[in-house]
């Protein structure tokens, strides 16, 4: 794990930074439809995970800006690389284990860790959250069962959590087009609306280079 310190004097985000994380301490979030068209027909082509596929795109674009690899210590950090901790539900319990996966920029690798990850992780039913440990890491959670329409994730007040925190849900046709809820949480201190939005903006931008590769 290695990360550079920011020094907040030079920060580019300085005066919103010093507001929201002493005078109004909050996170920011949006949901939003994706297409996925591209990226379903890709995986059924190719007989691979849409699921397994989506998470490392959705790796790729958090991990391609500053702004999303953010974290807090005594000091204001920036990450070299973040992993996903994506969920295994467990039908016979209903309940969730955590799983860290490392992200690769190599696809293959990726894909087959991630997958090796979910098999190993529906041996379990443990719930095996390690946080401190796990710094660099950000959620991931597959909301399977609803197409839905929108999300919050609540965190208390003056918890300055700065790593992105993503759902999304089944996709459904509209128009001809498979369209997928995805929900976005970052911390107000370091993303703003543009911020936000724009990974709705890359995941688009890099499914239709990933599916038509």
């Amino acid at each position: 794990m290695n990360y550079k310190i920011i020094d907040k004097e030079q920060y580019y985000r300085k005066g919103v930074f010093r507001h929201f994380t002493e005078d109004c301490k909050c996170s920011t979030s949006m949901t939003a439809r994706i297409d996925v068209t591209d990226l379903v027909r890709y995986s059924k082509q190719t007989e691979t995970k849409f699921y397994i596929n989506f998470l490392y795109i959705l790796s790729k674009v958090l991990n391609s800006r500053e702004d999303y690899r953010m974290g807090y210590t005594d000091e204001l950090i920036c990450y070299d690389v973040i992993h996903p901790t994506q969920y295994v539900f467990h039908e016979d319990t209903q309940t969730c284990t955590p799983v860290y996966s490392k992200y690769y920029d190599d696809y293959d690798r990726f894909y087959h860790n991630a997958l090796q990850d979910v098999e190993t992780a529906k041996q379990t039913r443990d719930y095996l959250l390690d946080m401190p440990n796990h710094p660099n890491w950000f959620d991931a959670s597959y909301i399977s069962w609803l197409s839905y329409d929108s999300l919050n994730i609540e965190l208390p007040d003056g918890y300055l959590f700065f790593a992105p925190i993503i759902n999304w849900g089944k996709y459904r046709e509209e128009n001809g087009r498979l369209m997928m809820p995805v929900t976005v949480r970052l911390n107000h201190a370091i993303a703003d609306g543009f911020l936000v939005a724009n990974v709705f903006r890359l995941l688009e931008q890099e499914i239709k280079l990933f599916a038509n590769r």
